[in-house]
């Protein structure tokens, strides 16, 4: 894609009678007013000229694209501190253009181009990521912001554009001689004051044709040696260079030729670079440019308020637009206090072409044809739509309208000829170019004879049907209304009318064609009654009566309708309110629950202290030298009471049919505590469990299930041939060398670590991670969920670490 221009032109070949129809279409549509105000969100002058001249995209890919670098841009513009910035950006252009072809462009322009790379280079740093912004990413990747060339211009030159001393070393020694003669000429000067006081007028050093002079008055000028430059009005002084500086002054003018020559040779030595750097400084200017146009679109998308839409590829893809605004009624609302927007919304099916809009005078027929119209010519310019929810449509390659009065006097045109001409060149356009097309007509068949009007627009929105995608014309003509039950591409809608206040609502309703409210108006505003009655009774015969009350009955229906939805939407959100009051209650339960375990857990384990420290009290009166038979029975009866104190009651839901599982989580019904089965043996009647820092062997009916499950006895001696594991042999309990600590590490070092431990593992390692924000404990189990040999990975024990350790059991 080229980048020196906003996007690829627009079907280059088309006819001039295309270019002609979407000349007219764009400027019906005030979209040329649209541009202007989007130049106002450009940060460059280049971008503001570009976006008053903005060219349509010629195909969905360049529209996609284009969208994608508008939202990309004013998200990342949003989430800068102080927004994405150009200042420094200059239109390279003319100074490129006139370097390469061999001219020298002055120190101002080529201290333009420097700043210019080093904004391009800053923007550069702050779009670049692949991944948020791959669209802006791509278009960044064909630049050069060519470092050494920045370099050598601020080297070479000072601000205001200024060659600087260091520039050339003839230069500044050039420099270094003008200002020593400089000053001995203001010493000479100095000193011819002081002793030529009598004889001047004013004791200051003027200037006269670029040469320092001495204000002398006339009658004393033979007493000042030197060459008069000027004189006063009145003749009383002459300005007098003295003779004795004009040998310095002279030596001063040939002074200044020579360091303008070299001046002119270091700026010809840096137009020379920048002209040999041509093409990636055509590139970069022509990224910048888009870059700005994209940032524009996105921060007058963002103020309008707009939303992003999808361009669908398909021809016959539907019309969705929620509250659809006028951009320009929003700007006029916003900017010159303007009464509020009424949105519209509009559902186009994919099987309808030709929506008829209804309704009287003044109700927002021509909003709504300029509104749809300025959307799809937004959403292929890759702006945001002014519109809610995610508006979705089909890209159109033409966008062609036929809106307002063609009467021309000069041109011998009436209303009506000029509406035929406009529609011709639509329906060449139609013919000629790029599909699909969406077609807007204002008033179509009108000026004429209403008859052969009707017939006419009748003809031509049939035709339209079969030749664009989408056409929307509004009519006054009630046998358009018709066409909906005789064909089914065909749609009414209507614009709605308050006969209470005789004032349009600006609503569009759809489904429902417009009424006439002549007579409701005409008996409002008090027109005498016998001329009404007159009127109904003649339009009875024509059958404008029924009608008007099929339209009136469908306006009632969707009234009642309306009010069903919102009774079914209010119910809805009563239905989420219990659903969110149930769960809130639902996990307030869960907690309580999960708090009465943990206060049965403390008083078990004080129950479990108060009993080992009787226990110890025992031992030691056994130990005792004093103690006799009486106090060993005493002691035995003791135990025997603790021992059933202490023993947690047999669970009494009984689920047959539970078999542990070496890994399981079990609880030791002696203890009361839960401990991990290790191994389990032969005959299965025994298990290996670890139960905190304690392993311990135990039989099988001394554990159950965490949930009160008690296990199956085998029923009868299974031999088993157990092949031995990498992890059999390997230590079941955590040491230094089955342990490996990755804190500190990202997720990739810390993969490579524990894969060197796991290559020679021979039983299950601990890995230890911490806890902090889980992202390097959710990379390695990722990574270890994808090894094959890795049976599980779970949290080590308490003791050994708990949620900041990781076990990984082998196969």
């Amino acid at each position: 894609m080229n980048p020196l221009v906003a996007f690829p032109q627009t079907a280059p070949e088309l006819s001039s009678a295309n270019d002609r129809a979407l000349q007219e279409t764009l400027e019906l549509l005030e979209w040329p007013l649209v541009c202007e105000h989007l130049s106002s969100f450009a940060c460059t002058r280049m971008g503001r000229d570009a976006a008053r001249d903005l060219i349509l995209p010629g195909s969905i890919h360049s529209s996609r694209t284009a969208l994608a670098e508008t939202v990309e841009l004013v998200t990342l513009d949003d989430l800068a501190e102080a927004g994405l910035s150009f200042r420094g950006v200059r239109d390279l252009r003319p100074v490129v253009q006139r370097c390469s072809k061999g001219g020298t462009t002055s120190g101002e322009e080529l201290l333009s181009v420097a700043e210019t790379l080093a904004t391009a280079r800053q923007l550069r740093r702050q779009i670049d990521d692949p991944e948020l912004r791959p669209a802006c990413t791509a278009l960044i990747e064909m630049i050069s912001t060519l470092p050494e060339l920045e370099q050598r211009l601020k080297f070479a030159l000072e601000e205001g554009g200024r060659v600087a001393d260091r520039a050339s070393a003839p230069l500044a020694g050039l420099r270094r001689q003008r200002e020593g003669l400089r000053q001995e000429r203001r010493d000479k000067l100095q000193e011819l004051l002081r002793r030529l006081g009598p004889v001047l007028q004013d004791t200051v050093i003027a200037q006269r044709h670029a040469r320092p002079v001495l204000a002398v008055k006339a009658g004393a000028v033979s007493q000042v040696p030197g060459q008069v430059h000027d004189s006063s009005a009145s003749g009383s002084t002459l300005f007098v260079e003295p003779r004795s500086v004009l040998t310095l002054g002279n030596r001063l003018v040939d002074l200044e030729s020579r360091i303008r020559d070299e001046e002119q040779r270091v700026l010809k030595e840096l137009s020379v670079e920048v002209g040999n750097q041509q093409e990636p400084l055509s590139v970069l200017n022509g990224v910048l440019l888009r870059l700005d146009l994209a940032l524009a679109r996105g921060r007058y998308s963002r103020w309008l308020g707009g939303s992003v839409p999808r361009l669908e590829p398909q021809q016959e893809a539907p019309f969705r637009l929620q509250n659809l605004r006028h951009p320009l009624l929003v700007w006029q609302q916003k900017r010159a206090c303007g009464p509020a927007v009424v949105p519209i919304s509009v559902e186009v099916s994919t099987e309808l072409r030709v929506v008829a809009i209804t309704g009287p005078n003044t109700g927002g027929k021509t909003v709504t044809l300029k509104s749809i119209g300025l959307a799809a010519l937004m959403a292929r310019a890759g702006m945001l739509v002014p519109c809610s929810g995610e508006p979705s449509m089909p890209w159109c390659a033409q966008v062609l309208a036929d809106i307002g009065d063609e009467q021309s006097l000069q041109q011998s045109l009436s209303t009506f000829s000029g509406h035929v001409k406009r529609i011709s060149r639509i329906l060449t356009a139609l013919q000629q170019g790029p599909a699909p097309a969406l077609v807007l007509l204002d008033e179509v068949g009108a000026g004429t004879d209403p008859s052969e009007g009707t017939a006419l627009a009748t003809a031509l929105l049939k035709a339209l049907a079969d030749r664009a995608r989408l056409t929307i014309a509004t009519t006054h003509f009630g046998e358009l209304k018709a066409l909906k039950y005789s064909d089914a591409r065909f749609e009414n809608a209507s614009v709605a009318f308050n006969a209470e206040t005789l004032s349009p609502t600006y609503e569009l309703l759809w489904g429902i064609p417009g009424r006439s409210n002549a007579l409701a108006i005409a008996t409002r505003l008090g027109l005498d009654q016998q001329v009404l009655d007159q009127a109904q009774e003649l339009l009875a015969p024509a059958g404008d009566g029924e009608v008007n009350s099929v339209i009136r009955g469908l306006e009632e229906q969707r009234v009642r309708q309306q009010s069903a939805a919102e009774d079914a939407a209010a119910l809805l959100a009563r239905t989420e309110l219990l659903h969110e009051e149930l769960l809130q209650r639902w996990q307030k339960q869960k907690q309580q629950s999960a708090e009465r375990q943990e206060q049965g857990r403390q008083r078990l384990e004080v129950s479990i202290r108060e009993g080992q420290k009787e226990v110890r009290s025992l031992i030691r009166r056994l130990r005792d030298g004093r103690a006799d038979g009486e106090t060993a029975r005493r002691a035995g009866q003791r135990l025997r009471k603790l021992e059933n104190r202490h023993r947690p009651e047999p669970e009494r839901r009984q689920h047959p049919g539970w078999k542990p599982q070496v890994g399981d989580r079990i609880r030791l019904l002696a203890l009361g505590k839960a401990g991990d089965v290790l191994e389990i043996s032969d005959d299965g009647l025994q298990l290996t469990v670890r139960c905190g820092v304690m392993r311990t062997t135990v039989d099988l009916s001394a554990v159950e299930s965490l949930d009160g499950r008690k296990p199956e006895q085998p029923a009868k001696p299974v031999v088993k041939l157990k092949a031995r594991s990498r992890s059999s042999g390997g230590a079941q309990v955590r040491t230094a060398r089955n342990t490996v600590d990755v804190r500190g590490l990202r997720v990739h070092e810390a993969e490579a670590a524990v894969e060197e431990y796991l290559r020679s593992a021979n039983g299950p390692v601990w890995v230890i991670h911490g806890i902090g924000t889980g992202k390097l404990k959710r990379g390695l189990r990722t990574w270890l969920d994808s090894l094959p040999y890795v049976e599980r990975v779970t949290d080590a024990d308490q003791g050994d670490g708990g949620p900041g350790c990781s076990v990984v059991w082998m196969r």
